[in-house]
């Protein structure tokens, strides 16, 4: 009989620094593939705003802080 185990490698990231606005960016953009014009699109709000909170989202989760 052969067993399979799960990838030793499936994590999820830490998303706690992110505010609530980062997390849904980063979430909808890094992880469920959407583009950010698209997401824009999606939740009315201006491609300018995602790629502002994307970019902050980013920087806080590589370990530097953003305003």
């Amino acid at each position: 009989m052969v067993r399979y185990q799960s990838s030793l490698f499936e994590y999820e990231e830490d998303l706690a620094p992110l505010t609530d606005a980062e997390r849904e960016v980063y979430e909808a953009v890094e992880q469920d593939g959407y583009g950010m014009r698209e997401y824009a699109r999606k939740t009315g709000r201006s491609p300018g705003t995602v790629g502002n909170l994307l970019r902050r989202a980013r920087r806080r989760l590589n370990g530097g802080e953003a305003a």
